[in-house]
């Protein structure tokens, strides 16, 4: 995992692109004049914005469509039926089809069970799961009257299949922004640590941000850091061992500059989830004989003595736009999957296999949003999050979804969870300077910068649109800034004619 470091302190690249980028984002400076801007007549809007994108380099590709929120008035469109790699705008399509197919008040539950010779700790997927929360459930053990555990299991089955997608990167599987999905998820599946630089040559300082994670044998570092002078540039890259309990530290961070939140992804999370669990139980003076896992479903005679359950979907869904939440994007497409009814999925593959939560989710969201009016033909999507290079998406099945959803009932909660310009999530420090409300959805990865969404429009109404550039060979904030700069000039347009 690579991640550069800018003066300001806010990280770009790899972790800014895809991690929980609320504050870390950074925006290129407007181009445009601040104020009330000049209007433009619509017929010179082609114009205008076909400048910006020729100026952005031959190689850019760039997809963008511009309509009214009915879908009868087109402002601008260049290669809306194409594919093109979304980013994070994937989300917009994942919380599209959870919100309509699960509803706004779904939970799950994570269970523990009293069996015939212990305890059995069920996950189901809740990202938003803690070290507090299996302390709770610990406490409700000890108060059912249980005082000591033969067995402990378990159960990680309820998302069958892969906890990360096959088909992303090296990196990204590395990282804390790409941890696993799995049924047992505790902590958000990362490992955070902060990186202190200290007198210029010595190694950054490690601080854990968990206890547990910095006592001996647990984690080794390869710490091959170092601080720099102010004058020098910032850079860090992260590796973590799949065998090995091992992290590899390099990079430089200048001395007196602020410190660095990091993370890297869980190896084992089912693992960890269950050690975090044992431990709580002994903190409750409970002794446990063997723990063991199943990811197969096992039925036991048991009633349940402890639950703690998730915030509503609606709230998971806010967050999953509001800062482009990775993890929460990808535990959406699972619950997809493993509520699907029958109808919402093809055959199984003619060998058996049966489909992972992931495969199936995919599937049902495929279906749920043709229920919206989106054209099946134009999105090929690979996981919910937008972490996968083989993601395809064109510019009107984006803004078809954003039209769909304003007709539906889940509408309003929808539109609440995207960024707002120049206030919120990953647009926070972005269209601050906007006469008119934006409410849009962020997205990048290397060479992609993508925005899609609501602009409330002074003579139009409400404006969908859905802005993609890809192979781009500029810096992510001066991609940001040509969109964010046609942007603008949606907010200029007028109609002249006539």
């Amino acid at each position: 995992m690579v991640v550069a470091c800018s003066r300001s302190g806010k990280l770009v690249g790899a972790i800014a692109a895809m991690a929980m980028v609320a504050g870390l984002e950074v925006s290129g400076q407007p181009s445009l004049a601040q104020g009330e801007p000049e209007p433009i007549c619509e017929e010179a809007l082609a114009g205008a914005i076909d400048e910006i994108r020729l100026n952005h380099g031959p190689g850019s590709r760039w997809g963008i469509l511009v309509e009214s929120l009915g879908g009868d008035r087109t402002l601008y469109s260049r290669e809306a039926q194409q594919y093109f790699l979304p980013a994070s705008n994937v989300k917009l399509l994942t919380t599209a089809a959870a919100l309509t197919h699960l509803g706004p008040d779904y939970r799950v539950r994570t269970s523990v069970y009293r069996t015939e010779t212990g305890l059995q700790i069920v996950g189901r997927g809740d990202p938003t799961l803690t070290g507090e929360h299996l302390e709770t459930l610990a406490q409700q053990v000890a108060a059912a009257g249980v005082t000591h555990v033969g067995e402990l299991w378990l159960d990680a089955s309820y998302f069958p299949g892969e906890a990360v997608n096959p088909r992303w990167q090296w990196e990204d599987v590395q990282a804390g922004y790409g941890a696993p999905a799995n049924s047992a998820i505790v902590d958000r599946n990362e490992i955070p640590f902060t990186l202190h630089p200290q007198e210029i040559g010595e190694p950054l300082r490690v601080e854990w941000e968990r206890e547990e994670d910095g006592s001996p044998g647990r984690w080794w570092l390869d710490n091959r850091s170092r601080t720099v002078a102010a004058e020098e540039s910032e850079w860090l890259r992260l590796g973590r061992g799949f065998r090995d309990p091992m992290i590899t530290i390099e990079g430089e961070l200048a001395a007196g500059s602020e410190p660095a939140a990091v993370s890297v992804a869980q190896v084992y999370p089912n693992e960890a989830f269950l050690d975090h669990f044992w431990r709580q139980l002994q903190a409750q003076g409970l002794p446990v004989g063997s723990r063991r896992i199943t990811e197969v479903p096992r039925l036991v005679k048991g009633v349940e003595i402890a639950a703690v359950d998730s915030p509503s979907l609606g709230s998971l869904v806010e967050r999953t736009n509001r800062v482009s939440d990775n993890l929460y994007a990808e535990v959406l497409l699972r619950w997809l999957g493993v509520t699907a009814s029958p109808e919402l999925l093809s055959e199984e593959e003619s060998s058996g296999r049966p489909l992972a939560a992931a495969e199936r989710g995919l599937q049902v969201m495929s279906r749920v949003l043709a229920q919206l009016g989106v054209d099946e033909e134009l999105f090929q999507v690979n996981d919910g999050s937008g972490l996968s290079r083989v993601n395809w998406v064109s510019p009107q099945a984006l803004v078809q979804t954003l039209q769909g959803m304003a007709r539906s009932p889940q509408g309003s909660l929808y539109r609440a969870s995207l960024p707002v310009a120049g206030e919120s999530g990953t647009l926070r420090h972005r269209l601050g300077d906007s006469p008119v409300a934006i409410q849009a959805k962020t997205g990048t990865i290397a060479g992609v910068s993508a925005l899609s969404g609501y602009l409330e429009h002074r003579e139009y109404g409400t404006l969908t649109f859905a802005i993609m550039v890809n192979q781009s060979t500029r810096s992510v904030s001066e991609q940001r800034a040509a969109i964010d700069d046609m942007v603008r000039l949606l907010t200029q347009v007028r109609p002249c004619s006539g």
